[in-house]
């Protein structure tokens, strides 16, 4: 009876797995009627998510891991572009179509975020797909913003949680504002740490200066139209004439972006008023002539 019910049952299992592998018109064949696979597609990256992951300039499939804005992050998408360009490798780092794709994510970014994003303790940068998706037809450019912990040298990412979407419409801890200075040698000013503008203190943040295209400054000489430039930025802030004796109202710090960052087009200096002969209490935005004299000695 066991050797019975054995056989019956390798009988009715036989029958369902042929039944499963019948085709629809019956030929009897096994191998003609599977249906045809999805054609590959190009992977592109959404727009608006985060990611866990420090920033990589190139992006693999494997590593692309977005996930919601609210959870702990280092990395948030602002916009995904496109290159115009048939290349059979993705544009390298000086290439005018990398530079065009930051000055893009440039725009955008400030954008998402309601003002220059280098008003704040922000970096842009753009990721590419990596060649294994180029030569299957990624065409993309990703434009990537990370909170860091302060804009000056030696530089990290902060892990953080929430959206920087609207981050710099209106007050935010993100935002430059007054600052210390630290001095080095020769009296130059070495760091600038951010203070409450209630506290005394004898550097603020006044804006952006864009320096036009041309190589990264090295020599003393090119360094001139940065100071030009950031002391023009700093008239507007305070409110004052942009003349000759500017120079004698306030010091100038700059800070423009490293060479690696100008070689892919990054041009926006960041410009600091500096006291170097006093402190003040609270923001000479808007302060006029007399918030910021001319020093008689």
């Amino acid at each position: 009876m066991r050797r019975s019910m054995t056989v019956l049952l390798a009988v009715a299992t036989t029958a369902v797995l042929l039944a499963g592998c019948a085709t629809g018109d019956g030929d009897g064949d096994v191998t003609d009627d599977w249906p045809a696979l999805p054609a590959a597609a190009a992977f592109t990256p959404a727009v608006g998510v985060c990611q866990a992951a420090d920033f990589a300039d190139v992006v693999t499939l494997a590593a692309y891991q977005p996930i919601d804005c609210a959870e702990p992050h280092r990395v948030e998408t602002v916009h995904v572009g496109a290159f115009p360009t048939a290349s059979p490798a993705a544009p390298a780092g000086g290439s005018a179509e990398l530079r065009g794709a930051f000055a893009e994510c440039d725009t955008r970014a400030t954008g998402y975020v309601g003002d220059d994003w280098r008003a704040g303790r922000l970096r842009l940068s753009v990721a590419v797909p990596s060649g294994v998706g180029w030569a299957a037809g990624s065409r993309w450019y990703r434009c990537d913003l990370s909170e860091l912990n302060t804009v000056e040298a030696a530089a990290t990412v902060v892990t953080r949680t929430g959206s920087l979407r609207d981050a710099l419409k209106g007050p935010s801890p993100l935002r430059l504002g007054c600052q210390q200075t630290r001095g080095g040698e020769g009296g130059a000013v070495q760091a600038l740490v951010p203070v409450d503008c209630a506290t005394r203190h004898d550097a603020e943040f006044v804006g952006v200066w864009r320096a036009p295209e041309g190589p990264y400054p090295t020599r003393q000489a090119d360094w001139l139209p940065l100071y030009a430039g950031c002391r023009s930025v700093l008239g507007r802030f305070v409110g004052v004439p942009d003349d000759a004796q500017l120079r004698f109202r306030s010091g100038v710090v700059v800070r423009p972006p490293g060479a690696g960052r100008w070689r892919v087009g990054d041009r926006g200096v960041r410009c600091y008023l500096w006291l170097s002969h006093r402190t003040v209490i609270g923001s000479l935005n808007d302060a006029g002539p007399a918030g910021l004299p001319v020093r008689t000695r």
